[in-house]
């Protein structure tokens, strides 16, 4: 009797190690040391791709995210001294046609087949290495901040050199990649990371991930990501550092000031170094952005100055560190205002050379993260513009699970234009220090942020501060949030982001999602928004109550309803039209109502659009808009798109009325994966200008490109030019 117990006592123990073992790997994944070199080419025929060691299951995000993946992956890693080798196969359940939109690197949307690895290097759940390919070969990787929590939180414009290769198969594609370690940072000696792997599938309509991720939440989300455990623990063997240069050339003339810029060549340079196992020094000289796309153009019918995101290349990487302190209206620092000055002839904003920059940022322990930048601008004396230095230090300290306290310091100084002064004017200077602590719960459940942040300058400004209190609660069918913010009269951070100071904000909203079991809707539900600006001068200024219900179907389509009840009273003298009309006078308020849908097509389909509408009341007369965008996809070589806003403003004398038009099509023509054509014409008739931008972009080697870019202003009424400008530009990665 004896020996049958202890006979069905091991008989259990054995199943219970069987049965941990199992949900060990499971829920961690490991990466195998390579002990043969492999072949780059999207077929999975060496030994260390055999049948072992495979991380699959994957679980529905979307439509559902209860069960599992209709369309199944599988994913595996391995490793040696100076790479990462990634090997995955997607499954379809037949034979298909994938959508890529485009053959150019750095493909984003949900209309894409794809399959992404996420990297979290500092296991912090908070910051992270993607990179993604499809079936096409196309490849892309980004940055992930904030802990993915918005589609924002993903860096496209971060580059770096890693290979890849996919193959398409009858009934699965599949993928295999290379990624050199000095690509990425991470702690030398580490033996785990973070990581989670997420696939997106067009003919199901279905999006999948690895370690799952409820559908409240973004499929970026780093907070639900699993182990990787390595072999054995991963060195720094080599150094990181590299080394971009450029030449370039460019001629330009302005008709309307009637001068011309004969081809003037130009040449600068980045660099890369890696410092330590963590640390990332950027470094730049003479940086040449004339390559960079110019704004989508939209029509201003605020009171205040429209904010428009930073595309300079220099300015992206490990940009979150520098940018997300703050609030949406209140960003203590905005590069963007870095290279841009006042033309002290004209009152006009111009471009005002940046001479060089340098960048420290990364990890210093696996709890601080540091930032560091220094960039000087040049002296332009035929437009009365000082030079500027400005330098910023930001350091953030993880608390809790992922959580983290943040310290941002921005000086801006001026040098003198005078020779018999000191080398900066102590009379023209700007800083700005703040405190933060941005809360992150583990389960994502719970975000928010606490702040102050106060500016100095040589003049004493009464209330030179802001603060801001803001929490948000999600789960799979609440959402609520409530923000308090107060900007003071005399907060000024030039190097920030501020349309409006002196009022108080309050501002909360809460929303409802319903899941149906149905074959049609995904969810709906309503949400409800209020927001309320004030301050001691005036009491009420601006009051919004918004009341909207949206509905998600299974094909990724959306509609939305909306109302909105608005509160506007006048501080200053405004033209609603922004035509140059007569203005409605500071002293007055006005109540509107206003009423309003949206709809977004299924962006799987070749031809989708966005349309979106809004009628009622505008301040003494009435308002019709309509914004739409329109994006035809022909296979993966073309993309035709076309942005439209009408706006049909009638107002009684001796106001204006005014029908604002605004049209956008645009042309992305992807030869081949290093061979590119965009070609964006905009027409705006609130500032009368056509301008067209077209850009040849042909990627010679990894990461380095040959551009040759056209930009155009004409009158809309003669098509007589205003400006024009041809700029070629080359530059070449180079690893050192």
């Amino acid at each position: 009797m004896r020996v049958s117990i202890t006979t069905l006592l091991l008989a259990m123990l054995l199943s219970l190690c069987t049965q941990l073992e199992s949900f060990a790997q499971s829920v961690n994944a490991f990466a195998f040391k390579l002990k043969e070199p492999i072949v780059l080419d999207g077929i999975l025929d060496e030994e260390i791709w055999g049948e072992e060691g495979w991380n699959d299951n994957f679980t529905q995000y979307f439509p559902y995210d209860t069960s599992a993946a209709v369309a199944q992956s599988r994913v595996k890693i391995a490793f040696d001294d100076d790479n990462l080798y990634l090997a995955a196969v997607m499954e379809n359940t037949g034979p298909r046609e994938y959508v890529s939109t485009s053959l150019r690197r750095d493909y984003r949307g949900e209309q894409n087949d794809g399959i992404s690895f996420v990297f979290d290097t500092f296991n912090d759940k908070t910051n992270a290495f993607q990179f993604g390919i499809n079936p096409y070969g196309v490849q892309r990787e980004a940055l992930l901040a904030n802990g993915g929590s918005r589609s924002e939180d993903l860096n496209l414009a971060w580059d770096n050199k890693w290979y890849a290769r996919a193959t398409i198969h009858e009934n699965h594609w599949q993928v295999e990649a290379v990624i050199p370690l000095s690509t990425l940072r991470y702690k030398d000696g580490a033996q785990n990371w973070n990581v989670n792997f997420y696939r997106i599938d067009s003919h199901n309509g279905e999006r999948s991930t690895w370690a799952p991720i409820p559908r409240n939440f973004s499929i970026i989300s780093t907070a639900f990501s699993r182990t990787l455990i390595f072999e054995e623990p991963l060195r720094k063997n080599s150094a990181n550092i590299s080394v971009i240069p450029y030449i370039a050339g460019r001629t330009s003339q302005n008709f309307l000031e009637g001068t011309s810029e004969s081809f003037t060549p130009a040449f600068g340079g980045d660099a890369k170094v890696g410092i330590g196992p963590a640390l990332n020094l950027d470094l730049t000289f003479n940086p040449d952005f004339s390559q960079v796309e110019v704004d989508q153009q939209v029509t201003n019918l605020d009171r205040f100055e429209i904010f428009f995101p930073e595309r300079r290349q220099f300015f992206l990487e490990n940009g979150d560190l520098f940018a997300s302190f703050g609030h949406p209206l209140a960003r203590p620092f905005f590069s963007r205002r870095i290279g841009v000055d006042r033309d002290s002839a004209t009152g006009q904003n111009v471009q005002n050379k940046i001479i060089y920059g340098a960048r420290l940022s990364g990890k210093v322990t696996d709890d601080w993260r540091v930032g560091l930048m220094n960039m000087q601008t040049a002296t332009d004396e035929d437009r009365g513009i000082a030079g500027k230095n400005f330098s910023v230090l930001a350091v953030q300290k993880k608390v809790f699970s992922r959580s983290n306290v943040g310290f941002i310091f921005v000086d801006r100084e001026s040098l003198a234009l005078d020779e018999y002064q000191s080398i900066f004017n102590p009379n023209e200077y700007n800083r700005m220090l703040g405190v933060e602590y941005n809360l992150a719960s583990e389960d994502n459940r719970w975000t928010g942020k606490a702040l102050y942040h106060r500016t100095f300058e040589s003049t004493e400004k009464e209330a030179p501060r802001t603060l801001n209190a803001y929490v948000l609660y999600s789960d799979l069918h609440w959402r609520w949030s409530i923000s308090y913010l107060d900007i003071g009269a005399g907060y000024n951070p030039e190097v920030g982001f501020v349309p409006r100071v002196d009022y108080k904000r309050f501002n909360p909203d809460l929303g409802y999602r319903f899941f149906p079991k149905s074959n049609f809707i995904n969810s709906h539900g309503p949400q409800l928004e209020y927001e309320l600006r004030w301050n001691e001068t005036l009491g009420t200024t601006d009051r919004d109550i918004g009341l909207q219900y949206e509905v998600r179907f299974q094909s990724l389509a959306q509609f939305t309803l909306g109302y909105t009840n608005s509160y506007i009273y006048l501080f200053d003298d405004f033209d609603p039209t922004r035509t140059g009309g007569e203005p409605l006078l500071a002293g007055t308020d006005y109540t509107v109502n206003r009423y309003g849908f949206e709809f977004r097509s299924n962006p799987r389909q070749a031809f989708n659009f966005r349309l979106e509408g809004e009628a009622g009341e505008y301040f003494t007369g009435d308002i019709a808009t309509l914004r739409s965008e329109l994006a035809w996809r022909i296979g993966y070589t073309a993309n035709i798109g076309m942005n439209f806003s009408y706006n049909r403003i009638r107002l009684p004398e001796p106001q204006n009325d005014a029908d604002l038009l605004l049209v956008g099509p645009r042309i992305d023509l992807t030869f081949t994966k290093s061979l590119f054509w965009t070609t964006f014409i905009q027409y705006n008739n609130q500032i009368q200008n056509i301008n067209i931008n077209t850009r040849l972009q042909w990627r010679f080697a990894p990461v380095s490109d040959f551009f040759l870019v056209y930009t155009d202003n004409y009158f809309p009424d003669t098509f007589a030019s205003k400006q024009r400008s041809l700029v070629l530009k080359l530059n070449y990665w180079l690893n050192i």
